[in-house]
């Protein structure tokens, strides 16, 4: 049975389909992501599928009774509450109903129709079951802090775009929902959490439909790949190198039947440059023959390319010095004192946890705020190419093609060639007839190529990227990485896409908080594993070692639980089964309508208790197994 069913799905937008006949389903257990362009309403059908949208024919039907999460491209909250309002107080549906059912329970002593009472909190009890909610806090608090929002007295507003992110990701997943709808989970998302994120997916009995740029991200932790291409839809039972196999053999047979296609159209062409005067039946069927093998053959040439072969500036001995460089915020320091001379051609990448001072630093290097403490000093041929994370702030009511024109109307490639601002658009996916239509159509990664057309159009010799896959399709960012390993300029990057910066850069700068950061010469995976070797090797360390002696030279035994232990592996077992049956047994006893209603509370309030030591020793269970195996 499926849990989610589409059928002949389409929308549009005035006169441009973004999409027809999208018909498919997700059986429990589908983790599947769909995979198209920038503009080609990845977002939208998300939308509709979450009831935010409507569609304009067609039919999305779930399972009776499932419950649907949905996280959003660019969650909104209301801006004035603070994390606690929404996460424990009236803004949370599960809040509401806890305060419900204790409202109800203590409206049992007044009630006069015991039966119309018991029957409305068998009801809500059976609410409460289905979402957790005896034990909601607690797990939700516990979420919380692990992603670094423990100070719930926070405003919504006051939150960074990645703190916004982790908050909607936590409301999402603690209401254990069915069937997720994600929409860019990773976007604004530091790595440590991705990878957390990355590791829940894969191991959680949940159906998840999500649109996601991340490679790793889809390798991982999908087992369908759906690829939104000229507004049809093609399925790949299969994790992404799947998909990229099934996908290269599909393109290359289209290539074939366009290459057919091509000879025979050059054929009907020239017979139709004849003007054929007779309009018999046959010659009317030949010329709407003629018409269907043009659009096909157009379609088949759509095929989606983004050309990145710019220039760039000459660049003198001198490129960037950092000297003795400080800066903070307050009690956060974000440098102390660092010193870094760049050389050409070096490719760098930034990482660390959010809040470290990533995005600072790359203002730093640019001069976009100033350094407390020492210097930076560019070379007089530097040119910045600086990609921020945010994006230009373009004028809506501006024309596509005016924003390119406003900085240059021809584009020097170099080898004495150009590119007309409009052949440009071309290159970067905006085909003539989109040129001309006003900025406020784009899609947010639309407007994201947009903004990387207007940097790399500078023709910069130091490049600058902060979160440059947030909201670029894989089209673009594949070129992106092509033209980035020809690039002979510097190049430096902050991003959480471990694919993106395992393929462009080749060291390091690991930003670890309080004004350190440590060098590392190598890729991001090539650090990560460094990394995990590195802790097996610490926590080897900090075991007891024997003050003198010579080593055993048998080899190491696997270690076994002590016999204190043990013992408390057995009476966990013993406890934990107690636990379960006693919890069964209260669930039975909050279920018999003739129990008086302060009975039936203290029932639930040992139901909470039973759920907390439940959880606690069964932690405690799991460790002691780990060590016995």
């Amino acid at each position: 049975m499926n849990l989610l069913s589409v059928h002949q799905l389409s929308k549009g937008f005035g006169d441009e389909p973004l999409f027809t006949g999208l018909s498919f389903g997700l059986s429990r257990g589908d983790k599947a992501a769909i995979i198209a362009v920038n503009g080609a309403g990845k977002t939208t059908l998300m939308r509709i599928l979450a009831g935010k949208e409507e569609s304009d024919r067609g039919e999305v039907a779930f399972a009776e009774g499932i419950r649907v999460g949905y996280l959003e491209q660019y969650p909104s909250f209301n801006q004035e509450i603070t994390i606690a309002d929404l996460a424990f107080g009236p803004e949370n549906p599960v809040s509401r109903l806890k305060h419900t059912y204790e409202e109800h329970l203590n409206a049992g002593a007044t009630s006069t129709n015991v039966d119309a009472y018991n029957k409305r909190l068998n009801e809500l009890t059976s609410q409460m079951d289905a979402v957790g909610a005896w034990d909601y806090e607690r797990r939700l608090s516990e979420l919380l802090t692990r992603f670094g929002l423990a100070e719930t007295s926070r405003t919504i507003g006051s939150l960074s775009g990645g703190q916004l992110k982790r908050l909607s990701l936590a409301m999402v997943i603690i209401d254990k929902p069915d069937l997720l709808l994600l929409d860019e989970p990773t976007n604004h998302l530091d790595i440590e959490t991705i990878e957390w994120l990355e590791k829940y997916l894969s191991q959680v009995n949940i159906t998840f439909l999500m649109v996601t740029h991340d490679r790793y991200f889809l390798d991982r932790v999908c087992n369908h790949i759906y690829e939104l291409f000229d507004g049809k839809f093609y399925v790949h039972k299969g994790n992404f190198a799947y998909y990229l196999e099934k996908s290269a053999q599909r393109e290359e047979a289209m290539r074939i039947e366009a290459e057919k296609a091509g000879q025979l159209l050059r054929q009907e062409t020239e017979w139709m440059r004849r003007m054929p005067q007779a309009r018999t039946t046959k010659s009317k069927s030949r010329i709407a023959a003629y018409y269907e093998l043009k659009d096909k053959v157009a379609s088949v040439k759509r095929q989606q390319e983004i050309k990145l072969d710019i220039t760039m500036q000459r660049m003198g001995s001198k490129i960037l010095e950092m000297r003795n460089v400080s800066k903070r915020f307050g009690e956060v320091v974000i440098l102390d004192h660092f010193d870094y001379m760049f050389t050409k051609g070096e490719r760098i990448g930034v990482v660390g946890p959010n809040g470290v001072g990533k995005t600072t630093f790359l203002n730093l290097l640019t001069g976009i705020i100033p350094p407390d403490g020492g210097r930076v000093l560019a070379g007089d041929t530097m040119v910045f190419g600086y990609y921020t994370q945010n994006g230009l702030q373009f004028d809506d009511t501006k024309r596509i093609i005016d924003v390119v024109k406003e900085i240059a109307d021809v584009i020097d490639l170099g080898n004495g060639q150009t590119l007309s601002a409009q052949q440009m658009l071309t290159r970067f996916l905006f085909p003539p007839r989109k040129q001309n239509q006003l900025v406020a159509s784009l899609s947010g990664g639309e407007k994201r190529r947009l903004h990387l057309l207007t940097v790399l159009m500078r023709n910069p010799n130091f490049l600058i990227l902060d979160e440059p896959t947030n909201d670029l399709d894989l089209v673009t960012l594949q070129a992106l990485e092509e033209f980035i390993r020809q690039y002979q300029g510097c190049l430096i990057m902050v991003t959480h896409d471990r694919y993106f910066m395992d393929q462009v850069v080749d060291q390091l700068f690991v930003f670890e908080g309080q004004g350190r950061v440590r060098g590392f010469v190598g890729t991001y995976s090539e650090y990560r594993e460094m990394s995990a070797s590195r802790d097996t090797e610490e926590r080897k360390t900090e075991q007891p070692k024997p003050d003198s002696g010579p080593k055993p030279e048998k080899p190491a035994k696997a270690q076994k639980r002590t016999f204190r232990e043990q013992k408390e592996f057995e009476a966990l077992d013993q406890e934990i089964s107690m636990l379960e049956k006693e919890k069964s047994e209260c669930m039975a006893m909050i279920n018999n309508s003739d129990l008086p209603y302060e009975e039936l509370r203290r029932i639930s309030e040992r139901i909470t208790f039973i759920e907390t030591e439940l959880d606690i020793k069964t932690m405690r269970w799991l460790e002691l197994d780990e060590i016995g195996k």
